[in-house]
């Protein structure tokens, strides 16, 4: 077996992003408010098999307007989450509140 990496693979963090969306309230609320229907053709998505395929869409999805640059989310989660181990330190729950509370009382926005 190969030794493991001290960080998490790229690929494995878009991931586990991806699959957030998917489950995400925004996704379905966007589903939700089209009624399950595509909002360019019109065409509705079918749980039944047995539907005219020129009717129906087998899943619908959700499309992102603006764009998603999944190198640039990736590298903020790197650059504000999953920092190197390194630059991580082990400490109990009352230090860690302790710290963060220190951090909001000289940036309280």
């Amino acid at each position: 077996m190969g030794r493991k990496l001290p960080t998490t693979p790229r690929s494995r963090i878009k991931n586990a992003l991806r699959q957030m969306w998917l489950r995400s309230r925004e996704r379905a609320a966007c589903l939700k408010a089209a009624t399950n229907h595509c909002e360019r053709c019109g065409r509705k998505q079918s749980k039944a098999k047995d539907r005219d395929p020129s009717l129906t869409v087998d899943k619908l999805q959700v499309h992102h307007k603006d764009g998603i640059n999944w190198d640039g989310v990736v590298d903020l989660v790197i650059e504000r989450l999953l920092h190197h181990p390194s630059r991580l330190e082990s400490v109990c729950k009352e230090c860690h509140d302790t710290e963060h509370n220190q951090q909001q009382a000289k940036d309280p926005f």
